[in-house]
């Protein structure tokens, strides 16, 4: 499993129907796959347990894809097991009117992570060059200056966006928030299957929304924001992996792996303790024994 597969270079063409949206095998071992992103998630546990403890860097990771690509899947299964005091998940839905006062990364930025911490933004401000752009009539309700109609919203705009985007992304980086970027790449046919399921299972009706049906209209559409989305925005800092959605265990595995890869390449530790924090540690210690009457 080569990870750098899976990664977009800095301004590389994007066509997403050149890319897998399964593993490529017939038959998936799941028990093996768990067995690894378990071992994986251990690893990860430990990684961010220095994190908080380091409390000087902190890592973002979004998550965007269709619906029913599996975003909240892949968040259950990753981070189940890694300490819920260091990891924090927004959603980001319609924004609210108060949001709508401000510029569209406004609200990104009051949930970014504190140091120490992981946040991961299930969907995120890619929004903004993503759902805005199949229906820009959202771009017509932020009532931006010289934007009046939908002829306003020109390839100017979005270039212009998608470069606010990378410098947001820069300048959060280096300020010590480390970016993980995931596109959840699912086929047209796995997301009728996973509609499907939602509506045939009532533990999952409250799932499904018959404007899933009427966004699934807009497949092409949404497929080539994506490609747009994914070309301008993909840095040697902060790139974005196409990861097969087909396959829910081979995805989990794929993103597990790049976490716990990036947590490696950010190497947190323990803070170094002080002599006279030592010294104190050990006096606090003699009493303490003394006390049990040892």
């Amino acid at each position: 499993m080569n990870i750098a597969n899976f990664k977009i270079k800095p301004n590389a063409k994007v066509k997403l129907s050149k890319f897998p949206t399964g593993s490529g095998s017939k038959k998936i071992d799941k028990e093996a796959f768990k067995a690894s992103l378990q071992k994986d998630i251990d690893e990860i546990s430990d990684y961010q347990y220095k994190l908080y403890a380091e409390d000087r860097q902190s890592l973002l990771i979004i998550l965007q894809g269709m619906d029913a690509s599996g975003k909240d899947s892949t968040i259950k299964h990753i981070m189940n097991g890694v300490n819920p005091q260091g990891v924090i998940v927004h959603s980001f839905k319609h924004p609210s009117t108060q949001e709508l006062e401000h510029d569209y990364l406004w609200r990104h930025i009051q949930k970014l992570p504190e140091h120490g911490h992981i946040t991961i933004f299930n969907r995120s401000h890619y929004e903004n060059v993503l759902i805005a752009k199949v229906h820009p009539e959202i771009v017509l309700a932020e009532r931006l200056p010289g934007v009046f109609t939908k002829a306003n919203i020109d390839e100017k705009f979005w270039k212009n966006r998608y470069k606010q985007i990378v410098n947001f992304e820069k300048n959060i980086i280096q300020n010590g928030t480390h970016v993980l970027k995931f596109f959840l790449h699912l086929s047209k046919k796995e997301q009728a299957k996973r509609f499907i399921e939602r509506i045939d299972n009532k533990e999952k009706h409250w799932k499904f929304s018959p404007s899933d049906l009427t966004e699934r209209g807009f497949w092409d559409d949404y497929q080539s924001a994506y490609e747009q989305a994914l070309k301008n925005t993909s840095t040697k800092k902060s790139p974005w992996y196409i990861i097969p959605a087909d396959d829910k265990d081979y995805t989990h595995q794929l993103i597990g792996k790049i976490i716990l890869d990036k947590l490696k390449e950010i190497n947190p530790k323990f803070p170094a303790v002080s002599t006279a924090d030592a010294d104190s540690m050990a006096v606090a210690k003699k009493s303490l024994l003394k006390e049990s009457g040892k």
